[in-house]
Order: C-alpha cells, then structure tokens, then sequence
C-alpha cells in the first residue's frame, strides 16, 4: 500500500509587480492557511516518510510550514524544479520514480496538475483542488511506478476550518 499527500500551494501574493512568477512569495492568508492546514493534518496522519516540493517559492515555503509542523528535517525536504510545471505529467513522473522504500509521500505543487492527478488517480471527482488544499490517495501497491486508479481517503480545505 502507498499513500499519497498532494497539496496545493498556499495563497500567493501579487503585489510584487518586478518579480518573476517563480520567486513570488505567500501572502500573510496563505502563511495563515499553512499553518491551520498542516496542524489539522498533523493531528490525523503519521508524518509522511519523503516531503517533495517545487522549487517555486510559494510552494516551498508551503513545504517548509508544513515540515516544521510535522518535525520533519528542512534539510530533507526535497526541491523539484520538474514540480514547477502546471501539468500533471510531470507530477506523475515525480510520482512513479519515488523510492520503493517510502510508503507515504507529501508533494507541494500547482494546480492544474494537482487537479488533474487527483482526478486521473483518486476516487472522488473534485472541481477543483484550492489553494492550501490537501488531498490524500491510497495506491493498492507495493511499486510507485505501478500507481493506477487508487481510493481518495482525505481531502482538507482551509475553508472548511475558518
């Protein structure tokens, strides 16, 4: 059995007008919401074995709230610059290479992809995957790269908490 944590980045700010999209950072809501997020998570699930995140800075920095929630080592979170794509391909291939030797993973990402994956490989049809969304599947695998359709079992907005 694999599990699979997918969250989408917290609210970015745009007030930066001279900054690439990349480098943009969290808004003070999107900090916020990290931090409610990752407590209510923290309390329902073991920490994850892998933290993957894009290398864009709001997605980072979701990654690095959510790991000084959880107790997970910073300098083990690991940065994807193939993560930085708003398609789910490149989030399956980051996916079905992951080690074997994790059973549960955590990826920071964008949307669309995020929606797209969950809704290739989850049971439950979402419209859309919100900022600081989280959305759990559990793969019937022992083989990352073996994924096919697996069960949504979690799914946590911050909405849903304010």
């Amino acid at each position: 059995m694999k599990t699979l944590y997918i969250v989408r980045h917290a609210k970015s700010s745009w007030e930066y007008e001279d900054i690439k999209d990349i480098d943009r950072p969290l808004k003070k809501r999107g900090i916020n919401d990290a931090y409610l997020i990752s407590n209510v998570l923290h309390k329902k699930i073991a920490t994850p074995d892998v933290f993957i995140s894009s290398c864009a800075n709001r997605a980072l920095h979701t990654g690095m709230i959510f790991s000084y929630t959880f107790n997970y080592p910073l300098a083990n979170l690991k940065i994807s610059k193939s993560l930085y794509n708003f398609s789910d391909g490149y989030l399956i291939k980051t996916v079905k290479a992951l080690d074997d030797g994790f059973d549960s993973a955590i990826i920071f990402s964008h949307d669309h992809g995020i929606s797209t994956f969950v809704n290739k490989f989850g049971s439950l049809q979402l419209d859309h995957v919100p900022t600081c969304g989280v959305v759990g599947i559990k793969f019937d695998t022992n083989h990352w790269k073996n994924i096919k359709a697996g069960n949504t079992f979690l799914t946590e907005f911050p909405k849903n908490f304010k």
